[in-house]
């Protein structure tokens, strides 16, 4: 069974759109909880409450947190990223065999695929024994 052209452009369509549909909803999500942490303090202003720059800052130092939570990269983290990576290019790569059995002409993809993915978890191992040091 051969894929054809239109197939093969349906799939990329379909793939791209998955992304695009996974960015917005991230993007979604995030506005969603920068408002909620936001909720306590509008509801304060909204019945005349007066508020104190230390209630404020705790308010809003929730985000601050998050966000200074977010930027810290754990090294173990990268590794175990990077191990999970490699073993998906070698299982990539391992399926191009199968696919030269099936389908000739792309196996030479699949093989790509797979190696780039391991180069990227290499870089990910890599970059968390930088960060150890």
């Amino acid at each position: 069974m051969m894929l054809h052209s239109g197939e093969l452009t349906a799939v990329a369509v379909v793939f791209w759109v998955f992304l695009a549909i996974v960015s917005i909803a991230g993007m979604f999500q995030d506005y969603r909880k920068r408002k909620l942490a936001l909720e306590p303090l509008r509801i304060a202003i909204e019945h005349g409450q007066q508020l104190s720059p230390e209630i404020i800052a705790t308010l809003l130092g929730r985000e601050d947190r998050d966000r200074e939570r977010s930027q810290t990269l754990d090294p173990k983290l990268l590794e175990v990223g990077g191990i999970i990576t490699c073993a998906a290019g070698v299982g990539v790569a391992l399926l191009s065999l199968f696919l030269a059995q099936v389908f000739p002409p792309y196996h030479i993809l699949a093989m790509g695929a797979g190696v780039l993915a391991v180069c990227v978890g290499v870089g990910l191992i890599v970059a968390a024994k930088s960060l150890r040091r």
